[in-house]
């Protein structure tokens, strides 16, 4: 019953993820010089965020009320992981196995099944959201003061103001909670959780090849 709680609210993840990719590659399909087709291009990503926004946030209420009822914790599949690799050295063979995807790639509709950093290793993280929230924590273990000062880096701000990581949980539309008081703003496309990831990777100052990062190996 718990593993099949976890996979429906992994599809939730999973749809809301894909609903905001959709958007940008739509947007991204018009074609811009073409004052008619921009109009309603305009119109339709208007009317879609509206939408996708008033569905997010009912996902997200039902995944809450559901996780705080049956006590199943999305961000933390610890003894599930257990039960597949008992050690580190399993966890990343288990990883090789599957393929790897480049932070220069598009991320669109593509699956995540795992991650190595520096040398630790996380498999079955099977959404976006859930593989960024791993690397962040590890993040904050490998480097707590700096990773103190995220809310205040300039990459995470836009020239309108909005932030990607906070203090306070209200500048965010969906807030993940992380260590040291900080949260991330996690109501993000797969692309957009790579763009956080190329900044954190500068900002820690990581070799790329100490960030692998492997998808799940597609349905036959």
């Amino acid at each position: 019953m718990s593993h099949q709680i976890r996979s429906i609210l992994e599809g939730l993840e999973q749809v809301r993820e894909d609903l905001l990719s959709l958007s940008d590659d739509i947007w991204l399909s018009i074609d811009h010089n073409n004052a008619e087709a921009l109009e309603q291009g305009f119109a339709f990503k208007k009317e879609y965020n509206a939408k996708v926004a008033a569905f997010d946030r009912l996902a997200e209420d039902l995944s809450i009320l559901v996780q705080q009822f049956t006590a199943i914790k999305l961000n933390d599949n610890s003894a599930e992981l257990d039960q597949v690799s008992s050690n580190n050295a399993k966890m990343i063979q288990d990883l090789v196995d599957h393929k790897m995807i480049d932070l220069n790639d598009d991320w669109t509709f593509k699956r995540p099944y795992g991650v190595v950093i520096d040398t630790e290793a996380q498999n079955k993280l099977n959404t976006w959201r859930r593989l960024f929230e791993f690397i962040c924590q590890h993040l904050a273990q490998r480097d707590p003061e700096l990773f103190a000062t995220l809310p205040d880096h300039p990459k995470f701000k836009t020239r309108r103001g909005n932030v990607s990581f906070s203090r306070n949980p209200q500048d965010l539309r969906i807030a993940s909670e992380l260590p040291l008081g900080i949260y991330v703003e996690v109501n993000a496309a797969a692309n957009q959780f790579r763009d956080y990831l190329k900044i954190l990777i500068e900002i820690f100052n990581l070799e790329r090849q100490e960030l692998r990062i492997y998808l799940r190996a597609a349905k036959s």
